[in-house]
């Protein structure tokens, strides 16, 4: 029954958020594309990017999913650096994504089932173009998030420091009670530390993320210990290789620079992750403490746009507006569901009130959605 539950909620929320592609078929591989429009066709075995070269600037992917898996998309720069991606891309549907790409090589990515490296195209940039960052509202709202990102990476350090002293000491009252608290400020910045590679899925992926023979290890791996074997005796190393990562991370992420589209795209990834994850219950499948992720990615998100605020104030009124009041609306289902200083275990959560969180994402996630186009302008 839990499954059952957890997919009636997660397909509605996902047809939202999928809802601003049109299903267009993908042209052949390599052909010429429109400016700036490129269409990919992926299924359980292909990726049919439209175009295998693009001029410098800001393009638009548009991925229909042909095949029985949910799917993401993704484009790398050299050592797998994301410039952009989409995920969770359910059969039959469409999903967008805007990428500001300048000159050179990069490959594009379909991951059938969201494991794996993913079938991927060369993509060759060419020209010059002059970066959105050139805008002075566009930069100061770059310069404003990362602010933000700052300010939490900070915390992340010190929080997963403590979870990881608990761990290697045994404490598991102590380790339970720091697990939800430590990822809280993670969930707030994944879209940005989703950048680097690799360092993303050795800290966060799930055991049902893995593929044959890959090691698992992250806040997931600890995770079930935690609370299935009840036994941390063995994990020190896991400990100390996440907290390894996370200041790997953090390193990087501040001193990357991001772009206005990484705010925009960003904000929608979070809303992506709150209805395919924590909705669902899938994302701490043991813990059930999926209600801290969910806060902390409406909060990421939140911080994003308001990061763009002044941008969108001045091209699109109407659209802060409806974008205040659905996160107000969202705000405030969740908050029923606070409990002290933390938040009900989503197993407590009643198919109803899980109804009640998906309606208040889905009304959100379409005026998200509309954040990406209006800053690529």
């Amino acid at each position: 029954m839990r499954n059952v539950i957890r997919l009636s909620l997660a397909l509605p929320a996902l047809a939202a958020l999928a809802a601003c592609g049109s299903g267009t078929p993908a042209a052949p591989s390599g052909s010429a594309a429109a400016p700036g429009k490129v269409t990919v066709a992926a299924t359980d075995t292909e990726c049919k990017v439209a175009a295998s070269e693009v001029a410098a600037g800001t393009t638009t992917f548009t991925i229909t999913n042909g095949g029985s898996k949910v799917t993401e998309f993704y484009v790398y720069a050299p050592g797998d650096r994301i410039m952009a991606e989409v995920e969770n891309i359910v059969p039959g549907l469409t999903r967008e994504l805007i990428a500001e790409l300048p000159a050179g090589s990069y490959e594009t990515a379909c991951k059938p089932g969201m494991v794996g490296k993913g079938i991927r195209n060369a993509l060759k940039v060419t020209g010059e173009h002059k970066p959105l960052n050139a805008d002075a509202k566009l930069a100061e709202a770059t310069k404003s998030y990362q602010r933000y990102v700052k300010s939490q990476t900070d915390t992340l350090l010190v929080k997963t420091q403590e979870f990881v002293d608990a761990v290697k000491a045994g404490d598991l009252d102590k380790g339970k009670e720091l697990y939800p608290v430590a990822r809280t400020y993670w969930e707030r910045i994944e879209p940005v530390a989703e950048i680097f590679g690799d360092l993303d899925p050795a800290i966060d992926a799930r055991e049902a993320d893995l593929t044959e023979g890959e090691e698992w290890t992250g806040f997931h791996r600890i995770e079930k210990d935690l609370w299935i074997r009840k036994d941390v005796s063995k994990d020190g190393p896991v400990a100390d290789k996440l907290i390894a990562d996370v200041k790997a991370i953090v390193t990087k992420a501040n001193a990357t620079e991001l772009t206005p589209l990484n705010l925009a795209n960003g904000a929608k990834e979070l809303l992506d992750e709150v209805a395919t994850g924590k909705i669902t219950g899938e994302e701490d499948i043991w813990s059930h403490t999926d209600l801290w992720d969910f806060d902390a990615n409406l909060e990421g998100s939140q911080a994003a746009v308001q990061a763009l605020r002044p941008v969108l104030e001045e091209r699109a009124p109407d659209l802060v507006k409806t974008l205040d009041e659905k996160f107000a609306a969202a705000e405030a289902a969740l908050a029923v569901h606070q409990k002290g200083d933390g938040w009900r275990l989503h197993d407590e959560l009643s198919k109803s009130e899980l109804k009640a969180l998906s309606d208040a994402i889905n009304a959100l996630a379409e005026p998200i959605s509309k954040i990406a186009p209006i800053v690529a302008k």
